[in-house]
């Protein structure tokens, strides 16, 4: 069994180096992070099995996936076309954000920066005070120096099933090819899960860990 998984292993990380070098990235041109990991996850959300309508295929295939906070290939590909969605978090009763969710949104601004042309949605309803998390986390990306064109709020969600479904909508709307889920570390898997249950394979899905 542990020689079989290491030969799937070799193979996908052989197909990862085929696949970038016909797009023509590599790490010296590339402003992804072009790494074994992020070669193998970029397989994986595509020919792996994540890119499905069998629920149990991409519970599997995200499960083979290594979390991280490097850029995906993804916004490398088609930067135009993959939209950064950032998921909220329960605000603080007058409306504030918490640090969590500060974490999540440093990790957001980072890919929007090296990303100029990606759109950007703010996935978050629960309102607090009269502010949903949606909006704040979109007023939080303007005052440091995002456009306010580039982002869309979806503000009706009050969970990441909802976060998916909404956003897929969305998503759907404007013709997007992929998507970049931004989250922490313990909600991301879960979340691509539930937003490529969501597109039904209808795009590419991929994460991005914050700092907690």
């Amino acid at each position: 069994m542990v020689t079989v998984r290491k030969s799937v292993l070799r193979g996908i990380v052989a197909a990862s180096l085929v696949a970038v070098a016909g797009v023509g990235l590599s790490p010296a041109t590339a402003s992804a992070d072009v790494t074994p990991v992020t070669l193998v996850n970029g397989v994986l959300s595509t020919v792996g099995g994540c890119q499905t309508t069998i629920r149990e295929l991409i519970v599997f295939c995200t499960g083979a996936e290594t979390l991280t906070r490097r850029s995906p290939l993804l916004l490398d590909l088609n930067p135009v076309g993959t939209n950064i969605v950032v998921l909220g978090a329960g605000l603080f009763d007058d409306g504030t954000m918490r640090d969590m969710l500060i974490d999540r949104l440093q990790a957001a601004l980072y890919l929007a920066q090296r990303y100029p042309a990606a759109p950007i949605i703010t996935s978050g309803g629960a309102p607090k005070s009269g502010v949903t998390e949606a909006r704040a986390m979109r007023d939080w990306l303007v005052a440091n120096g995002v456009h306010p064109g580039r982002i869309t709020e979806e503000g009706r969600s009050g969970s990441t099933v909802q976060n998916a479904q909404f956003t897929s909508q969305i998503l759907a709307d404007r013709g997007a090819t992929g998507v970049v889920v931004v989250s922490s570390a313990n909600h991301v898997e879960r979340a691509m899960i539930d937003f490529r249950v969501a597109v039904a394979g209808r795009m590419l899905v991929a994460g991005v860990i914050a700092a907690t």
